[in-house]
């Protein structure tokens, strides 16, 4: 009996370690450094737990030097590059997420998501924008990283800022 208790449990225990992804490593292999999150720009806080689920405030793209994409897509900025601003607006709240939650293990699965693009009036394809967001979260969680999502049309961001991104996440305790 203590002989199959030992086989069940090293069997567990390698299943459990196998499911373990180095997600630094996976970052790297995507280009992606994260660093340490911004201040908030005012009187709020970047991100909030309830139980499970993280609430994460707008973010921007934020680059690691503190500064922003800017521009309007659809004028300034071109479909692609408000995908990439996507994208930094990923690395920005997964900067966040890492600081809050410490291993990017424990996240079950990216809940929902509402991408906001400043963009023209004529300009349809927020969904191509946020897709740069909704790409890098697959690329890095696989299935856990597809979400439901919002993506709309804003006249005009903070700080002319190309995308706002807010997510919920859920974590496990």
């Amino acid at each position: 009996m203590k002989k199959l208790f030992l086989i069940c449990f090293i069997l567990w225990t390698n299943i459990c370690n196998a499911q373990k992804i180095d997600f630094d490593k996976k970052l790297n292999e995507l280009g992606i450094e994260l660093y340490p999150p911004t201040k908030p720009m005012g009187n709020y806080v970047k991100v909030v737990r309830t139980g499970n689920l993280l609430y994460f405030a707008g973010h921007g793209p934020t680059k690691a030097d503190n500064t922003n994409i800017t521009g309007k897509v659809g004028k300034d900025l071109t479909t692609e590059q408000g995908y990439e601003a996507a994208k930094q607006v990923g690395v920005a709240l997964l900067s966040t997420l890492k600081a809050e939650v410490g291993d990017l293990n424990k996240v079950k699965r990216i809940v929902k998501v509402l991408g906001m693009v400043n963009c023209t009036e004529n300009f349809t394809d927020q969904p191509k924008v946020i897709n740069g967001f909704s790409d890098l979260m697959v690329s890095l969680f696989g299935e856990k990283g597809k979400h439901a999502r919002s993506a709309v049309g804003m006249y005009m961001l903070p700080s002319n800022i190309a995308v706002e991104i807010e997510m919920i996440v859920e974590v496990e305790d």
